[in-house]
């Protein structure tokens, strides 16, 4: 099964309602309707998962792992520029992880400007607001098809 986590992490939950003139109108559960369809017709299947509390995202980077998915698509929110306990769940598992944000967060506060899971991730996207989920879908993807025979 060619399955992919996409993991949210805190107040994402609230999209669309949350501050709008920053990350936009679009529901998470609009974001993880139209990746489950573009991963589909790529021959993968999207397992969402959202959470504000840390230890159960560290819990979900953990469970992907264990449960063969091929890849992680992780938007971190907040944690990204706080949590080592995140950077060292990225950094204990092998299988790829795409980090996403919806702003250009190095182009906000100083306090964002640095990302704690970014040295432990194949990449980093940010500042496309919804597309960058896309375009992070297709970026591990891609990796995924390039680097399967090293997963065999």
């Amino acid at each position: 099964m060619n399955q992919i986590l996409l993991l949210n992490g805190p107040n994402l939950n609230r999209l669309g309602k949350r501050e709008p003139e920053i990350y936009g109108t679009d529901t998470l559960e609009s974001i993880e309707l139209h990746l489950a369809s573009v991963a589909e017709r790529q021959g993968f299947i999207i397992d969402a998962k959202q959470s504000n509390h840390e230890g159960e995202l560290i819990d979900a980077l953990h469970h992907a792992e264990d449960h063969q998915y091929k890849g992680i698509i992780f938007n971190p929110a907040a944690y990204t520029h706080t949590s080592i306990a995140l950077r060292d769940a990225v950094a204990a598992i092998s299988i790829p992880v795409t980090e996403v944000h919806l702003s250009n967060i190095h182009a906000r506060e100083p306090f964002r400007h640095l990302s704690m899971i970014a040295a432990e991730a194949i990449g980093q996207i940010s500042g496309f607001g919804v597309y960058g989920y896309e375009m992070a879908l297709n970026a591990l993807i891609k990796h995924v098809k390039e680097n399967h025979h090293e997963q065999n």
